[in-house]
């Protein structure tokens, strides 16, 4: 089996002249379903009922109701040999505005799967509100045979409310490793004023959120095809290499974007894993 640190040591946030929080949570799948978890406020973990036919469901949630500048989260995902399992967030993620003296919020998964075993991770979007400051990382550590479906999303504004992201940071990066290999590193950086760094043709153009899917497996290649059915060029496109598929969406559209994911990762676990092509009931609250 994969091997993991099942619990990280506690750090305490910078200081800040506000409170800040440093949320941790820990779950592990075994055969007769839950057989571990941990969890420290405001991180929580729900378990509810899932539908017939699809894997053991984990829902987390944070329930301060949003991170700023110096606060932390924390998610260890473990799950056993030839046992599945799904995670989802329990809604979109908030980033408000950081003060200067702040460190960057940080957000941290990390996710274990042992052989045979298949994981879903069903991140909800991440709302970036301007000024904001955020360094998140994935990082997924896989047996040779193992299978992940994973996603993350960023929207850059709220736009309906009016707003717009101009500046902060953004530090989004993956890491999956394959028997103890690195077979796919990738990273995501705008620092300081992203109006003019942000909006060049070369980065977002107009672009105001973004989309990330991942499956990881030995069979990956098998489904570019269908992959590229999912997406429309030129705000989004697929690719396979080395047991991966990835999928880049954009849109000028958060809630657009959000539908296009959705369906995307819908279509994709049941053609790969033979679930329901409807996501947990979670994602559509």
């Amino acid at each position: 089996m994969v091997s993991m640190t099942l619990q990280r040591a506690i750090t305490v946030p910078p200081k800040s002249r506000h409170q800040r929080v440093d949320g941790r949570a820990m779950v592990a799948f075994g055969a007769r379903g839950i057989r571990d978890m941990m969890q420290a406020a405001p991180a929580r973990l729900l378990f509810p009922q899932g539908r017939e036919g699809d894997f053991p469901l984990a829902v987390t949630v944070t329930t301060c109701g949003g991170l700023t500048g110096g606060d932390r989260l924390a998610l260890d995902i473990i799950v056993d040999p030839g046992v599945g399992a799904t995670i989802v967030p329990q809604a979109a993620e908030k980033l408000y505005r950081a003060l200067d003296e702040d460190e960057p919020t940080r957000i941290e998964t990390c996710i274990s799967i042992g052989a045979g075993a298949t994981c879903e991770w069903l991140a909800q979007e991440a709302i970036l509100f301007d000024r904001s400051k955020m360094r998140r990382k994935l990082e997924a550590d896989m047996a040779p045979d193992a299978r992940m479906l994973a996603m993350e999303m960023l929207v850059l504004g709220r736009s309906a409310m009016g707003e717009s992201y101009q500046s902060g940071l953004i530090h989004d990066s993956w890491r999956i490793r394959r028997g103890g290999r690195l077979v796919w590193a990738d990273a995501l950086h705008v620092e300081g004023d992203f109006a003019s760094q942000g909006r060049a043709p070369f980065a977002f153009g107009d672009a105001t959120a973004i989309a990330t899917l991942v499956y990881a497996g030995p069979d990956a290649a098998d489904y570019l095809d269908l992959a590229r059915t999912l997406v429309e060029a030129p705000t989004g496109g697929a690719t396979s290499f080395d047991g991966l598929l990835i999928l880049r969406l954009t849109r000028n559209d958060a809630q657009a974007l959000r539908k296009d994911v959705m369906r995307a990762a819908g279509v994709l676990r049941a053609a790969i894993f033979g679930l329901s092509p409807s996501m947990p009931t979670i994602c559509y609250c």
